[in-house]
């Protein structure tokens, strides 16, 4: 027990109301400090031994900026409260399931992205709220959580709402939808790097205390882009990456060294990899969504193909955040991602049809004017 906490306890004579309230918050913050600095597993994913959890500041949640709910990677799905669609700082997303053959455990709000990623592109698109709890509803999200979570995606800008007659409809912000279509063309990209061209872009990284925050939401667009942490504030990827466009967001490129280079002796590309990438872990993640999806009838439990397609798509997004896509003749000849690669594009393929006929049930096509729209 910290000692003001003792202080307090200990003086009956001084424990007045105030005091105890003074005391339970005090005790409430050091709980708090230590349930963030380290969180329960499945909530953060695991951390990399000496990596610096984040902390709270002013207007932002873990170093997650609430003003549009997605800007911790470049495009799809690292928002939310906690890190939805788990934005990792230093690590690689954790997708372990208690039943290995059971979906892995997915935020609501990362659910909602997806669902807004595939099934409401078009602008003109939105779909009712009840429509929303009923998509999240097959994918196992209470009613209650359901509704909490559409109204802290509403508070931030996320998503936007119209009104029509007594129904509300729902649908991203302009700027959410342009980062999902982006962030579903990064998902997709192949993880297996067949033209390597023996480019690297190096990046030096320098920011104050003071900006913890920006630290954290750099390293989570850098780990997007497919850097990896050489050593303490310099990060490489294995391709020419646009920097500037990359982060030009945030406010941190009077704080950054770039450029552009190859490999030479007596350094070796095989033994770069080994010291940025963590292979063994990336390995297990593709393993593990083997183990789930390459099987005849993958999620016998689910009760549609909108239900697989949205776990399907959810996986598949942790796994490309967490794969710098490396050059295929430095990594193992049995390297999972192949066989993955294949299993996520036939599946994705098989589930489309049956998903948007689900989803056409639920959502509809308004107007500018909130409206009607042609049919």
């Amino acid at each position: 027990m910290p000692a003001t906490v003792s202080r307090i306890v200990a003086s009956p004579k001084r424990g007045t109301l105030l005091a105890i309230v003074t005391a339970l918050r005090i005790l409430f913050c050091v709980i708090g400090e230590w349930q963030e600095a380290w969180p329960s597993p499945g909530v953060r994913g695991r951390r990399r031994t000496g990596a610096t959890p984040p902390r709270r500041s002013s207007g932002t949640t873990a170093g997650v900026h609430h003003d549009d709910g997605v800007r911790g990677v470049t495009a799809v799905l690292t928002s939310g409260d906690d890190g939805d669609l788990a934005e990792e700082p230093d690590g690689v997303p954790d997708l372990v399931a208690a039943d290995p053959l059971a979906p892995v455990a997915v935020r609501p709000q990362t659910h909602v992205l997806v669902f807004c990623g595939v099934h409401l592109r078009d602008p003109g698109t939105a779909v009712p709220t009840p429509g929303l709890i009923d998509a999240l509803a097959r994918v196992g999200v209470g009613e209650h959580a359901a509704r909490s979570t559409v109204s802290r995606m509403l508070r931030r800008g996320t998503l936007h709402r119209r009104r029509r007659g007594k129904r509300i409809y729902l649908s991203p912000s302009p700027r959410v939808r342009a980062e999902l279509v982006e962030g579903g063309e990064r998902a997709w990209q192949s993880p297996v790097n067949r033209t390597w061209d023996g480019q690297w872009t190096l990046l030096g990284f320098s920011l104050p205390e003071s900006r913890r925050a920006d630290r954290h939401l750099l390293r989570s667009r850098l780990q997007w882009a497919g850097f990896g942490m050489l050593q303490n504030g310099l990060w490489v990827a294995p391709r020419v990456v646009d920097v500037e466009a990359l982060v030009q967001e945030l406010d941190v490129l009077d704080h950054l060294k770039v450029f552009r280079a190859q490999v030479a002796a007596p350094s070796q590309v095989a033994e770069l990899i080994d010291d940025a990438w963590d292979l063994a872990t990336i390995a297990r993640g593709y393993e593990r969504f083997l183990a789930r999806w390459d099987r005849p009838d993958p999620l016998p439990g689910a009760p549609d193909d909108l239900a697989r397609q949205l776990w399907l798509l959810a996986e598949w997004t942790l796994l490309a955040r967490s794969d710098p896509g490396l050059p295929v003749e430095y990594l193992p000849a049995d390297w999972p991602a192949v066989r993955a690669e294949h299993v996520a594009l036939r599946l994705r393929t098989r589930y489309e049809a049956g998903a948007a006929a689900i989803a056409a049930g639920l959502v509809e096509r308004l107007g500018p004017d909130g409206g009607p729209g042609p049919s």
